[in-house]
């Protein structure tokens, strides 16, 4: 189930019903964007990402490089500016920047397993914080300029990054199995170190900005997305938070999330019209996700002045 910006305004304007609980609204303070800024970099170009299917046993597992999938927030280097997955500008530090080279790359701001929170939010911040930032790193998988097969972009890209030499930009490490239960073996002891699960790249695939077969993800859980549409207020110890959510996904059904959210979360809820990642096992008989838990909201970019 995919969304696009256009669905996802569509949907939310079509479903958001404001709740009228008391939930804190001071939330992190969005990127904002001034007069100034917009004569230097364009706003927003969405970039055509190459995005991921869920993988499935039919596939010839020898053709297939397998990565970490981190648990970053992806992030496009157009050879000037960072941008969000969305596309809109990521304000990094300028010496972050004036070490990238002249062309695109893809990869994720990250900066360690379980991090996420703390990446995402030095990222979404419109004056960068220079001690946030010398703990990230772009952690670089593919050119997506270049006509090569993957197996041959990922030399370019350690040749590329061995030249550039500098600590906070670093391509992503890859590898081969020979068989699904290698595969499943090396997805249990990623998870056991904290990661999110695994990515698999076709060796012979080219760059493709759209979500293919060539690039496949792996969990030892199901993920999807939806858009908040309802804050439900809270009850017990957690009055005057936020109880639950309430999304609803690509198809217009509609379901509650209630766990998954730290206190600070519940403070500081998800924005209705947002797009979030849940977590589930399974949908059941009318099609629901199972046992859904939140895992994160994504990037969210104001540019009103």
């Amino acid at each position: 189930m995919n969304f696009t910006p256009l669905s996802v305004s569509i949907l939310a304007a079509a479903l958001c019903q404001q709740s009228q609980a008391e939930i804190n609204p001071n939330k992190l303070a969005p990127l904002s964007f001034t007069q100034a800024d917009s004569d230097q970099v364009e706003p927003y170009f969405k970039p055509q990402l190459m995005l991921a299917n869920l993988y499935q046993q039919d596939i010839d597992i020898q053709q297939y490089w397998i990565s970490e999938k981190l648990d970053g927030v992806r992030a496009y280097w157009d050879g000037k500016q960072l941008r969000s997955r969305q596309g809109y500008p990521i304000h990094a530090p300028l010496w972050f920047t004036q070490a990238l080279p002249k062309i695109p790359l893809d990869g994720e701001l990250w900066r360690g397993r379980g991090e996420f929170e703390a990446t995402s939010a030095a990222i979404r911040r419109y004056q960068p914080l220079e001690h946030e930032w010398r703990e990230i790193r772009f952690r670089v998988f593919d050119l997506p300029s270049s006509e090569l097969p993957f197996e041959q972009r990922i030399l370019q890209l350690q040749q590329l990054t061995e030249q550039i030499n500098v600590r906070h930009l670093e391509p992503l490490s890859h590898q081969r199995v020979s068989t699904h239960e290698e595969l499943q073996a090396l997805l249990q002891q990623q998870v056991k170190l904290g990661a999110e699960g695994l990515m698999l790249n076709h060796s012979k695939a080219l760059y493709q900005g759209k979500r293919t077969d060539d690039l496949l993800k792996l969990k030892s859980h199901q993920d999807d997305e939806a858009v908040v549409i309802k804050h439900l207020p809270g009850k017990g110890k957690y009055r005057g938070m936020l109880g639950a959510i309430l999304v609803a996904l690509p198809s217009g059904q509609q379901f509650k999330i209630g766990s998954g959210f730290t206190d600070q979360q519940r403070l500081n809820p998800p924005s209705i019209g947002s797009l979030i990642t849940f977590k589930y096992f399974g949908l059941s008989h009318s099609g629901v996700p199972r046992f859904a838990s939140f895992m994160r909201d994504h990037e969210h970019f104001d540019y009103s002045e």
